[in-house]
């Protein structure tokens, strides 16, 4: 079956070709987008839906959450807003929690997140372990995480557990976790950080995941200036996220890392993508990441929502672009493509077939999946001209309609 989109007010496609179409249509058949153009021009459907001058722009590509856990850290998001500052030692709470949930109800909770996304406009998700810190709990979140998720990470590497030697424990996450969750999960992270990962067993792990052949990513810079973007370059890592804390020489690396990459037509050697995460931010009072003066320097940049229990429970990527716009000086086309198209680019998803056989997201061109977020608006500005009002229309993930 075909569908026909037509009366489209704005498209923007995110396709460097295509860029932003005024009076547009898209057909698609099956889970795949079969022609973009002008209205006037659009060919035939099975069906049609007329969008009557509405925005329609790629669903929104979370490529950073935490999905599956279990608990509340209300106390600990008051004790911050009375002034406290965060420190990693929270994950600990959600650990215990996650712990003692079944998997029936770790796996309810996290599809209700999914669900709540989908309903604001997301299409294409990742999601990491790290709740559960020990070879069976980190093996269950995998395999969890892998029915409810587009792409998995293993993040066995996100604190050391309580009474645990920090070497022994990131022995254990390069030798028997990482075996365990290998099945389930498309990639690796580890969080660089104080309080967390040192550098040389940030390094440990990032080598280890590599060899099992795993794609990498990095919590990095966060709290403070680190070695976490400089590792995440010289690891070749898809992308390093959180970045608040970044050096002249660390936005320096990130640029050089993109120097090969022809943005005009997706193609060469592609660098470190920096993602930030706004409303992350927000809870944690820290700096805003610098997302202006890394696009201004040439990097490429995504935005997501970090979904957490501890320091971002949101899922609303929406939020998090008119943060961008607002706080962080970004354009609307910049922060919808961050959230969009950068999201792809940090997880390899945003062009071609894959040896998976999974279609390019986070742009609207001929091949590429079926995403589309239509907005209540007629055009894509008022996510930042009106902030807080909820604005999805329409979602079709997949050439699926499921709002």
């Amino acid at each position: 079956m075909s569908e026909l989109i037509t009366n489209i007010g704005e498209l923007m496609t995110q396709d460097q070709d295509l860029g932003t179409l005024r009076d547009a249509a898209v057909v698609m058949e099956g889970e795949r987008i079969a022609w973009v153009g002008p209205a006037a021009n659009a060919p035939a459907a099975d069906t049609v839906t007329d969008a009557q001058g509405r925005a329609v722009l790629p669903g929104w590509v979370d490529s950073h959450t935490h999905l599956v856990f279990a608990g509340d850290r209300t106390a600990e998001f008051e004790a911050r807003m009375a002034g406290e500052s965060y420190s990693a030692g929270g994950i600990a709470v959600s650990v215990n929690a996650t712990r003692a949930a079944s998997d029936y109800d770790l796996t309810r909770m996290a599809l209700g997140r999914v669900a709540e996304a989908v309903s604001q406009g997301t299409t294409y998700v990742e999601t990491k372990t790290g709740y559960g810190l020990d070879v069976e709990h980190e093996r269950r979140s995998a395999r969890i995480a892998s029915t409810v998720a587009d792409e998995v990470t293993f993040l066995g590497a996100h604190l050391v557990p309580a009474g645990m030697d920090a070497q022994e424990y990131t022995d254990l996450v390069c030798a028997e976790m990482l075996d365990a969750v290998r099945p389930y999960a498309q990639w690796a992270d580890v969080f660089c950080e104080t309080g967390a990962f040192t550098p040389e067993q940030s390094r440990q792990v990032l080598a280890a995941c590599r060899a099992a052949g795993l794609g990498l990513r990095v919590h990095g810079n966060q709290l403070g200036p680190g070695a976490g973007v400089a590792l995440a370059v010289e690891f070749g890592a898809t992308s390093v996220d959180h970045v608040n804390f970044l050096s002249d020489d660390d936005v320096s690396l990130l640029a050089r890392s993109w120097s090969g990459w022809d943005a005009v037509n997706g193609s060469g050697v592609r660098g470190t993508v920096a993602t930030v995460l706004p409303a992350c931010d927000l809870s944690t009072r820290q700096p805003l990441a610098p997302a202006r003066r890394l696009l201004d320097a040439g990097v490429q940049l995504a935005i997501a929502s970090n979904c957490n229990p501890g320091t971002s429970y949101t899922s609303s990527v929406a939020f998090c672009v008119t943060t961008a716009v607002l706080q962080m000086h970004l354009s609307v086309h910049e922060a919808v493509r961050a959230a969009t198209y950068g999201g792809a680019l940090a997880l390899g998803r945003e062009s071609g077939l894959d040896q998976d056989g999974k279609r390019a997201v986070g742009s609207i061109a001929v091949g590429h999946r079926a995403d589309f977020h239509m907005l209540k608006a007629p055009s894509a500005t008022h996510l930042a001209y009106r902030p807080g009002i909820p604005l999805t229309h329409a979602v079709w993930r997949a050439g699926a309609r499921e709002v």
